[in-house]
């Protein structure tokens, strides 16, 4: 017998081994049931089908990316708000970024995003007119 075919014998029997080389087959030519020879094993069932597609996936991933973009609009406002007070320089740019990705990913909190575009912008206004004024990226509030 070559390995060929015991791993045919193997295989389609499923379950049952094959052992030795004189073991009964379905190829020997013996009558299925005879003495010394198990029963044909039954056939494998059937691969269970994938499953389908859940319906509420794509509304889950809308979702998540709408949380995200609502977090990125109020992150904008507050760093925005923040900015007009301490660290212009870093906290304006950065509320500007959020504002225009909250936007991009249509936030359903379009109007706190742009609160958050305008303060940033409005942080950058801040920081010139100190520059400009002062010669210096430092805040001088002493006369």
């Amino acid at each position: 017998m070559t390995l060929t075919d015991f791993a045919r014998r193997v295989t389609d029997s499923g379950t049952r081994t094959v052992t030795g080389s004189g073991a009964a087959g379905p190829d020997d030519g013996a009558a299925p049931g005879a003495a010394g020879q198990a029963p044909a094993p039954a056939p494998a069932p059937a691969p269970a089908p994938a499953p389908a597609p859940v319906a509420g996936a794509d509304a889950a991933d809308s979702r998540a990316v709408g949380r995200e973009a609502d977090g990125l609009a109020v992150a904008s406002f507050v760093l925005g708000l923040v900015g007009l007070l301490f660290f212009n320089v870093l906290l304006g740019p950065t509320a500007i970024v959020m504002a225009l990705l909250a936007l991009a990913r249509r936030t359903r909190r379009r109007g706190r995003a742009l609160l958050g575009l305008a303060l940033g912008v409005a942080d950058l206004v801040v920081l010139a007119v100190l520059v400009t004024g002062n010669g210096a990226v430092a805040w001088d509030f002493g006369g």
